[in-house]
C-alpha cells in the first residue's frame, strides 16, 4: 500500500476530520514507529506502526455505531493523561472507537461513537452542514433584540463570525428561559460564548439532535446502537422529519402568538364579510313567494310562524284575533263578548191575562 499523509489515514480510520487529526498530530498524541509524528508526515498503515495515545491504529473491522448520552462533567476526549471519566468509558470497547463532534465538560446530551471514518467525516465536516439542535437554559429572559442578534450571527473572540442560527424561546423558567437553538456549525463553546456576549449566562446546555438522530429516551450515561436506517440516513445526509412543536406552559415571549399570526387576511374567514347593501329591485338569497303565502310566514326565524286556520281562532288569549269577512258575522269576535239576544218570548202571566 502506498504512503499517505498521516492526517488522511487518521480521518479515514475514524479519528475525526482531517483538521481534528492535524490537531492530534500537533499536540503529540500520534507516533509512527515509536517516533513523534510531525504535521506533513506520510505513512503506510500496512507497514508502519501508527499509534494514537499509545494505542495502535486498529485494523479495518466491522463498523459499529453508538448513540451516547454524555453526562455533565464527563470529558468528550478519547485519550490523554486526565484521570476523569471519558465518554468512551461508557461503552464497552469504546477505547477503540472515536467520537463524532464534541461537547464541553459542563454540557450534556447526544454524542456519537463509531469506527467508521466515512460517517465521522459526513457528520462532523462543516461542508455537509449537518444540523445540531440544543436546549439551552439561560439565567435571564431574552428580549427581541438579543434573539435577533443571535439569529443573525456574532463575532467570536477568535474573530470568527458565526453563521445564522435558529433561536426561539420555548418557555420562561423562573427568572430565565429555556431556548431552542439549531446550528449548522460547532465552534468551541460557541453557544456559551454567544449567550455570554448577549448577557444571557448559560445554566444548562443539552444537545438533543444530530442531523436525523434524536436523543430520545436515553438518560445520562446510557447508550444504544444505531439502527441500519439511522446509519443510512446519516451517511446520506437526510434531514430530520418535521415534528409538531410541543405545547408550552406559556406563550413565547419573543414572538406574537401563532394563532394571531395564522389568522389570515380579514374578510377571508367565515362570517368575516359584511353584507353588501341591497339595491332596490334586487333580492338576495331565496326569492320571495308571491301571493298570500308570504304573509303567512314569519319575517325571521326567531318569530313563531302563524298556524294555519288562525283566522277562526285567536293566536293567544291576550292578543286580539284577526277577523275575516266570512267569519265576523257568524261567530263572536272573542270569548268575552256576549252574543246579542233576540226579542224576549211572552211570559205565562201575560198569556193568561190575554185570555
Amino acid at each position: 500500500m502506498a504512503e499517505e499523509r498521516l492526517q488522511k489515514i487518521l480521518a479515514r480510520a475514524g479519528y475525526g476530520s482531517r483538521r481534528a487529526a492535524e490537531e492530534m498530530i500537533q499536540t503529540g498524541r500520534v507516533t509512527v514507529n515509536g517516533e513523534m509524528a510531525q504535521l506533513g508526515d506520510k505513512a503506510d498503515p500496512a507497514r508502519d506502526a501508527i499509534k494514537v495515545d499509545g494505542s495502535r491504529l486498529a485494523a479495518a473491522s466491522a463498523p459499529v455505531y453508538y448513540a451516547v448520552y454524555k453526562p455533565r462533567g464527563v470529558l468528550s476526549t478519547t485519550g490523554g493523561p486526565e484521570p476523569r471519566q471519558k465518554v468512551v468509558d461508557l461503552v464497552p470497547g469504546g477505547a477503540q472507537l472515536h467520537l463524532v463532534g464534541r461537547l464541553d465538560k459542563d454540557s450534556e446530551g447526544l454524542m456519537l461513537l463509531t469506527n467508521d471514518g466515512a460517517l465521522t467525516q459526513r457528520v462532523s465536516h462543516p461542508r455537509y452542514e449537518q444540523e445540531k439542535e440544543y436546549r439551552v437554559l439561560v439565567a435571564r429572559q431574552p428580549d427581541a433584540e438579543q434573539l435577533a442578534t443571535w439569529r443573525r450571527g456574532v463575532v467570536l473572540e477568535d474573530g470568527t463570525r458565526t453563521r445564522p442560527a435558529e433561536v426561539r424561546v420555548e418557555y420562561p423558567f423562573g427568572k430565565g428561559a429555556w431556548l431552542r437553538v439549531i446550528m449548522h456549525e460547532g465552534h468551541k463553546r460557541q453557544i456559551r460564548e454567544i449567550a455570554g456576549q448577549l448577557g444571557l449566562p448559560v445554566l444548562k446546555l443539552i444537545r438533543v439532535r444530530i442531523a436525523n438522530l434524536y436523543l430520545g429516551s436515553l438518560k445520562p450515561g446510557e447508550w444504544r446502537p444505531l439502527s441500519a436506517d439511522e446509519v443510512r440516513d446519516l451517511l446520506a445526509g437526510e434531514k430530520p422529519a418535521s415534528r409538531k412543536p410541543r405545547p408550552t406552559a406559556s406563550p413565547r415571549s419573543d414572538e406574537p402568538k401563532i394563532a394571531a399570526r395564522k389568522s389570515g387576511k380579514p374578510g377571508k374567514g367565515p362570517g368575516s364579510r359584511k353584507p353588501a347593501p341591497r339595491k332596490p329591485g334586487i333580492t338576495l338569497g331565496r326569492p320571495r313567494r308571491s301571493g298570500s303565502a308570504s304573509a303567512s310566514k314569519p319575517a325571521n326565524k326567531t318569530a313563531k310562524p302563524h298556524r294555519s286556520g288562525s283566522t277562526s281562532k285567536p293566536a293567544n288569549k291576550t292578543a286580539k284575533p284577526r277577523r275575516s269577512a266570512s267569519t265576523s258575522t257568524s261567530r263572536p269576535a272573542s270569548k268575552t263578548a256576549k252574543p246579542r239576544r233576540s226579542s224576549p218570548a211572552p211570559s205565562r202571566k201575560n198569556t193568561k191575562r190575554a185570555r
